[in-house]
């Protein structure tokens, strides 16, 4: 969960101070990235942000309704949220979930009261309903807006990383996911104005950039690659385009570009020798799911295991370097032990290096709640561990090589500059997902650590699935 609850100093309608909106944000950084929008939005029309639900003249609660265990905080922030103040707009995924009866709303059954409910990327509105509440105190087109980050806008994330949204929707329909019907099929944002907002992003100082969206590797498809113009030159709308300009204006910031969600096509090779270069980051957060290729059709996943491996095969020979972490599901519909065991087998082969696994659970309105063979909870679960101790064995010993290595760390922590140590991140470990370096006091007294800027670390020791280092 990420919430905004900094007080800001926006300017005041003329009758009085300037109302004030709580909000939280759940859910993944697709999610945090409509929070932002929306709170941009806010913000530019003079609206300031309450650090209670109770000084709130109104509640915005951005959902997630992907899992049951996320509904569940939802729908708890929802009532807390209504019970402290009284006034609540919903947004998000969990949003536009259907309720038990037909043509209801989730969220309207369990909570009547809210104000106002909308779906995801729905930031006009959310504003159309926050301005029917409480309205807005001045005018956008001539007030600044306090914190922005020119016009990538409000950020929730620390000042040195930020999420970079591509696109919008998914065009998979895999069995288990209900995400399309929540967010629709995919919309790609035109080139000119993603590069834009990079841009204002490295120039406020990030030096992280992470690209999200749900299918990264699709990035163009919706509109035929069409050609967009940026800087007055002409750029296809296609991935490699975008992340080789992205690379350009990272490396002459001195930043970093992360991919995420990148679905393994063929084209996805084409990335790598940029990452070989240095130009982006030598990491794929890919989202294999499961490697059997009866689970992966049960699943309408858009790969099989056996391309996959060769795929990783020749990514690591253009580029040793690269980290690949993935996202799988144990206990799936009809998962054989047979299947499980090729998942393990897999998992080894492939050395994944940071992988995650859930335990297969049915979600309303997914296909795969009509699939034969439902395994039992604790089969579930029992293969979810099972999974982990081997997915953890294969990532400890892929960190055991890093001992005695020289790596470059985004310093994400340093009380008293760094003098007690610290905590940082290398290439290989995107934020709150992998891995951190924990970094001991540096031996030179001169040598100081300050949030956002890189330092040259020797790796000294394993622990856990982190790093320890020495600055050096």
């Amino acid at each position: 969960m990420s919430s905004e609850n900094t007080s800001t100093s926006g300017t005041a309608a003329a009758a009085g101070p300037a109302p004030k909106i709580g909000f939280v944000s759940l859910g993944c950084p697709k999610a945090l990235t409509d929070s932002e929008l929306i709170l941009t939005q806010l913000r530019a029309e003079g609206y300031e942000t309450s650090k209670t639900f109770a000084g709130a003249d109104l509640v915005i609660v951005n959902t997630c309704g992907f899992i049951d265990d996320a509904v569940k905080e939802s729908l708890d922030t929802i009532g807390e949220a209504l019970a402290e103040n009284g006034k609540v707009i919903v947004t998000g995924c969990l949003g536009a979930k259907a309720g038990a009866d037909a043509g209801s709303n989730l969220v309207k059954d369990v909570h009547p009261s809210v104000l106002a409910v909308t779906g995801p990327h729905a930031t006009q509105e959310v504003m159309d309903a926050v301005h029917l509440h409480v309205p807005k105190p001045h005018d956008p087109f001539i007030d600044l807006v306090p914190e922005a980050r020119g016009v990538a806008g409000i950020k929730l994330t620390p000042r040195h990383f930020a999420y970079l949204k591509i696109s919008e929707g998914c065009n998979h329909r895999c069995s288990f996911c209900i995400i399309p019907s929540m967010r629709g099929d995919l919309v790609s944002r035109p080139i000119g104005e993603v590069l834009n907002e990079a841009r204002a992003l490295f120039e406020s100082g990030v030096k992280e950039l992470l690209v999200i969206s749900q299918d990264t590797s699709a990035y163009g498809v919706d509109v035929k690659y069409v050609t967009g113009f940026w800087d007055g030159k002409p750029v296809k709308t296609r991935m490699l385009d975008l992340v080789a300009q992205l690379g350009e204006l990272a490396k002459a910031h001195g930043a970093w570009v992360r991919l995420h969600y990148v679905y393994p096509y063929p084209h996805v090779d084409d990335v790598i020798p940029l990452m070989a270069e240095g130009l982006v980051l030598p990491y794929l957060d890919v989202p294999f799911q499961h490697a059997h290729p009866d689970v992966l059709k049960r699943m309408k996943r858009p790969a099989n295991g056996e391309k996959n491996l060769d795929r990783l095969r020749r990514w690591r020979e253009i580029c040793p370097e690269i980290v690949v972490r993935s996202t799988f599901i144990a206990g799936f519909p009809g998962e054989t032990e047979a299947e499980f065991a090729h998942l393990l087998d897999f998992l080894k082969e492939a050395e994944i290096d940071r992988a995650g696994c859930f335990a297969y659970s049915p979600i309303d309105g997914a296909p795969a709640n009509e699939l034969p063979g439902a395994l039992p909870d604790e089969v579930r679960e029992e293969r979810r561990a099972r999974f982990m101790e081997v997915a953890e064995a294969v990532s400890i010993a892929k960190l055991q090589r890093r001992v005695g290595a020289t790596m470059q760390v985004l310093v994400d922590s340093a009380p008293a500059l760094g003098r007690k140590g610290g905590v940082g991140r290398t290439y290989a470990d995107a934020p709150e997902i992998d891995g951190t370096v924990r970094l001991l006091p540096p031996e030179k007294a001169s040598k100081t650590l300050k949030v956002g800027e890189f330092t040259r670390t020797r790796i000294v020791a394993v622990e856990g699935h982190d790093l320890i280092g020495m600055p050096i």
